[in-house]
């Protein structure tokens, strides 16, 4: 058993497309053979019954929303549970961050809190933590001290700035 348990975590919507991955091994090292594998793995949870399962020496689990599909992939000799605490984490993280709205345009709007949980939960293969509030108050912390400037936000970033600021005085 090694500390690299983890081989990719991808989050994908209702078409198959890609919304968030991180592949942590060399395995599938152009974006056409992410991409392709991402689908082949798509078409086949789509038509599954069950949130585990072996396919291509990988152990893949995922769970589903309305319209995402979060993915956490292992090599065949993982343990299933451990890979079901990470998608659970990462999915609960990103619930709590994005108030209870989980579907694809939310999660795009907000892919920074989506991808910091991911890099907080997870380095390299390695998972560091997977307990939502753990995760959430560190997520929360490393937002709040990336300060964007003006120049560089999206309106709702602005406006949301701009709320706060009246509310502030």
């Amino acid at each position: 058993m090694s500390l690299y348990t983890i081989k990719a975590i991808l989050i994908l919507d209702v078409d198959g497309k890609r919304l968030c991955a991180k592949y942590y091994t060399n395995d599938l090292p152009t974006f056409k053979e992410q991409e392709a594998f991402e689908k082949k793995l798509f078409a086949k949870t789509s038509k599954a019954n069950s949130e585990i399962f072996i396919w291509e020496n990988l152990v893949a689990v995922y769970k589903s929303t309305a319209d995402v599909y979060f993915y956490v992939l292992g090599s065949s000799e993982e343990n299933e549970l451990l890979l079901m605490g990470v998608v659970n984490g990462i999915m609960e993280t990103v619930t709590r961050l994005l108030q209870n709205q989980i579907d694809k345009r939310t999660m795009l709007e907000n892919l920074d809190y989506v991808m910091l949980t991911v890099d907080e939960v997870c380095d390299r293969g390695i998972i560091f933590e997977i307990d939502p509030d753990v995760l959430v108050k560190r997520v929360a912390m490393k937002s709040a001290d990336t300060e964007v400037p003006i120049g560089e936000q999206t309106l709702s970033q602005f406006i949301s700035g701009f709320k706060q600021a009246i509310l502030k005085g």
